[in-house]
């Protein structure tokens, strides 16, 4: 297993009003970065993206991390993040992820310093990914020694409610819950480990749309009138909408270019999203509702 990629272990989408307090679950902390997994043997670290990517001369920092882990040989499951005021930043460590330079990477471990955040590990000497969860986290705690590099998240057993309204109240991205007693199987997604995100919503004017998949461009109206796309929306449509919406807009398309059908900016609908990039682009958007009530402003 050692520095060769490994697909991790993936998790399904929660119900946010089915957080439960099962004392046979664990809650962690979602962070919002980039899944890393570290693998250490000796003085050698490596890190893999989930896809693995070998991005290890990405993040000098790793050097610093691999003196925390104190055992030989390790292959530790993390989130690469950089922190502001304890809360991860995600366009701020896809910076990162970006940077080939090795001057700008130098400089960047100032500005954009990474830290590792742990929350699962695959192995030490031997495989372990058999063993359930709540081991596996002793077994983390235990061959760790925290840093400003690398950290293990913290967890609570059981209370979920109280961590996904506290993470809420932090602007956090939101909690994982995990069964207590699961297993860890690579390159597998699993309804035993589900995510839970604190998602805001936003009214947007559609500008466009595209078939294969169904796709909405969504946007704002700037202050000199001009329209400015921020998402594009793939999911949360139901059917109906579908029909309903493109027979509505047979009326009111524009153009067609590559194969987007432009409109006019005459319709509205409600999406959320996770959180705004630093250049007002919305992450992890999808489709709420229609808004039949809102019309353009140069029509009031």
């Amino acid at each position: 297993m050692l520095f060769t990629p490994i697909k991790p272990m993936l998790l399904s989408m929660g119900n946010n009003d089915e957080v439960i307090d099962n004392p046979d679950w664990i809650y962690d902390i979602k962070w919002d970065g980039w899944r890393i997994l570290l693998h250490k043997q000796g003085e050698r670290i490596e890190a893999y993206t989930r896809h693995g990517n070998n991005v290890t001369a990405k993040f000098p920092e790793l050097q610093a991390a691999g003196k925390s882990i104190k055992e030989h040989s390790a292959i530790i499951d993390c989130e690469g993040v950089v922190l502001r005021n304890g809360i991860s930043v995600f366009d701020d460590f896809a910076y990162r992820g970006k940077l080939s330079n090795k001057e700008k990477i130098e400089q960047a471990t100032i500005t954009h310093p990474t830290t590792f955040i742990a929350f699962d590990v695959l192995a030490t000497d031997k495989s372990i990914v058999n063993k359930p969860l709540v081991e596996r986290k002793e077994i983390l705690s235990s061959i760790i020694e925290p840093s400003n590099n690398l950290s293990v998240t913290p967890f609570v057993l059981g209370n979920g409610s109280d961590i996904f309204h506290l993470t809420k109240e932090r602007g956090m991205e939101g909690i994982v819950g995990k069964r207590s007693n699961s297993t860890y199987k690579t390159n597998h997604r699993t309804h035993n480990w589900l995510k839970y995100k604190h998602f805001k919503v936003m009214d947007v004017v559609i500008l466009g749309y595209k078939e294969n998949p169904f796709t909405m461009i969504v946007g704002t109206q700037l202050s000199n009138g001009k329209y400015r796309p921020i998402a594009s929306v793939e999911f949360g449509f139901k059917s109906d909408e579908k029909r309903a919406f493109r027979e509505i807009t047979k009326q009111i398309i524009t153009k067609v270019e590559r194969d987007i059908m432009w409109l006019e900016p005459r319709l509205f609908c409600i999406v959320q999203y996770l959180e705004k990039t630093n250049t007002g682009l919305l992450r992890i958007a999808s489709f709420k509702s229609f808004n039949f009530d809102k019309v353009p402003e140069e029509s009031i």
